[in-house]
C-alpha cells in the first residue's frame, strides 16, 4: 500500500489484561473505533504503545491482529525501536513479510549514537526493505536529533519519505519545507503543537489523545486543511488541557485513563509502569472530567480533504 502521509495517524495504545497479557479483543475494538472516526493510518507499538515492554513476537502479534481487523482500509505501520541495527532490520523485514504498510523508525535505542552512526543505521534499514519509512525525530525524549544535514544524506533513499517532527521547535517545519519542499512529508508528533504545525505546512498529525478522542482529532485536521481555522481553533482550545496529558512522563497512564472515560479502553499498563495514584490521579481525572463536561459539538466538513 502506498502512503501519502496526509491525515491523522494515531500512535495507538497497546491493550493489556490485568495480568499484563495482550488484550487483543479490546485492541480490535479500539482499532475499529479509530477507523470509524476517519483516521488516515495507524502506528503500532510506539512509545505510547509501551514498545519498550513488548517482545518482538508481541509486536508482530499486534501487527497480525491489526491487519486482520482492518485489512487494507488504512495504512498500518509498525514502530521499529530496537537496540541494534541487526534487530531493527530483522523486525522490519518480518513486518514487511506479514504485510505492514510501512514503519516508523527511531534512532538506536539505549546507545546514544552520533550523527554518522544514526545515518548509517537509518540507511541500513532503508536498504533492507521496500517499506515506506517515517523517521521519528524526537531529541527531547531520546537525546538524538536528526538534523537537516542528516536528512540531506537520507533523501537518497526513496523509501525514507516522512518525518514525525517532535523537536518541539515549530520553525523546523518551515526549515524542512524550505530545504526539501515536499520531498519529506512532515507529520507533527507533539499534540500541543499539532494545529500550529499544520497551519505552517505539516501534512499530518501523529497523535496521542486521539486514542480517546478520535472524532475531535480528525475534525481539527480536516478543518485546518480546508481553511476553517476559527472553527478548528475553538475545538483545539477545548482540547488543549487533554493534549497536555501527552507531554508528560506518565503519558501512557494519562491517556489510558482518558480512554476509560471515553469508553474505548482500559487503564491496564505493563510494569514497570504502575497505575496513577494520589494527587497525580486526581489531577488527571479532573482534567478529563472537566473536558468531557465541556465537550463541543463537532461541525461537519463537507469539502473533500486529502
Amino acid at each position: 500500500m502506498n502512503i501519502d502521509w496526509h491525515g491523522v495517524y494515531p500512535a495507538i495504545t497497546t491493550k493489556f489484561n490485568k495480568d499484563e497479557s495482550l488484550d487483543l479483543k479490546t485492541f480490535r475494538d479500539h482499532l475499529r473505533v479509530q477507523v470509524e472516526a476517519g483516521i488516515h493510518g495507524i502506528i503500532l507499538a510506539g512509545s505510547l504503545g509501551e514498545a519498550s515492554t513488548l517482545s518482538r513476537d508481541e509486536k508482530l502479534e499486534l501487527l497480525d491482529t491489526a491487519l486482520d481487523e482492518i485489512g487494507n482500509e488504512i495504512p498500518v505501520l509498525l514502530n521499529i525501536a530496537e537496540r541494534t541495527q541487526r534487530d531493527a532490520i530483522k523486525l522490519t523485514q518480518d513486518a514487511e513479510a506479514k504485510g505492514a504498510s510501512g514503519i516508523m523508525l527511531l534512532p538506536p535505542m539505549q546507545y546514544k549514537a552520533d550523527d554518522r552512526e544514526v545515518v548509517a543505521y537509518f540507511s541500513a534499514v532503508a536498504e533492507a526493505t521496500d517499506l515506506p519509512i517515517l523517521i521519528y525525530n524526537n531529541p527531547v525524549d531520546y537525546g538524538i536529533e536528526v538534523t537537516m544535514g542528516m536528512f540531506e544524506e537520507l533523501i537518497s533513499y526513496d523509501n525514507i519519505q516522512a518525518v514525525k517532527e517532535s523537536t518541539r521547535d515549530l520553525t523546523n517545519v518551515t526549515r524542512m519545507k524550505n530545504r526539501f519542499g515536499d520531498r519529506i512529508k512532515i507529520l507533527c508528533g507533539v499534540d500541543t503543537l499539532a494545529m500550529e504545525a499544520m497551519v505552517m505546512g505539516a501534512c499530518g498529525w501523529v497523535a496521542g489523545l486521539v486514542s480517546a478522542f478520535p472524532d475531535e482529532t480528525v475534525v481539527i485536521y480536516e478543518l485546518v486543511k480546508v481553511g476553517r481555522i476559527e472553527e478548528a481553533l475553538k475545538i483545539y482550545r477545548w482540547f488543549m488541557p487533554l493534549l497536555e496529558l501527552d507531554i508528560n512522563s506518565k503519558l501512557v497512564q494519562n491517556i489510558k485513563l482518558a480512554e476509560v472515560a471515553a469508553g474505548v479502553g482500559t487503564e491496564h499498563v505493563r510494569k514497570p509502569r504502575l497505575p496513577l495514584v494520589g494527587e497525580e490521579l486526581e489531577h488527571v481525572q479532573n482534567v478529563i472530567t472537566d473536558s468531557l463536561e465541556k465537550r463541543p459539538e463537532l461541525p461537519e466538513v463537507k469539502q473533500p480533504v486529502s
